[in-house]
């Protein structure tokens, strides 16, 4: 069985529709996104003395463990998220998965 990875980026709100893009140039097969707000505003405020919108999106791609990193960089770049306040970007290992409709491309 082949190893998966779920990619999970949070961005500024509108920012979305162009990190998903980049990670679908880089090999991702598709993305789920949906709408969150953050909680850490005013810690932020308080420190850093930034404003930092509350409302996010939030990225979900499936993938293979090979084009996990390729896939990430492409949206990191496009979603400038090395820069304070763009928002996160982490992996997380995926087990048991069931229901995809393209899951045929994750099997041996």
């Amino acid at each position: 069985m082949i190893e998966i990875r779920c990619i999970i980026a949070v961005v500024e709100r509108g920012k979305a529709e162009k990190v998903v893009d980049a990670a679908k140039s880089a090999g991702a097969n598709g993305a789920t996104i949906f709408y969150g707000r953050g909680t850490g505003e005013s810690e932020v405020k308080k420190f850093l003395n930034m404003h930092v919108e509350a409302s996010k999106e939030i990225i979900l791609i499936l993938t293979e463990i090979d084009k996990y990193k390729n896939i990430m960089n492409a949206m990191v770049e496009a979603g400038q998220l090395k820069k304070p306040g763009t928002g996160i970007i982490f992996t997380v290992p995926v087990t048991n998965l069931i229901g995809l409709h393209h899951r045929e491309e994750f099997e041996e």
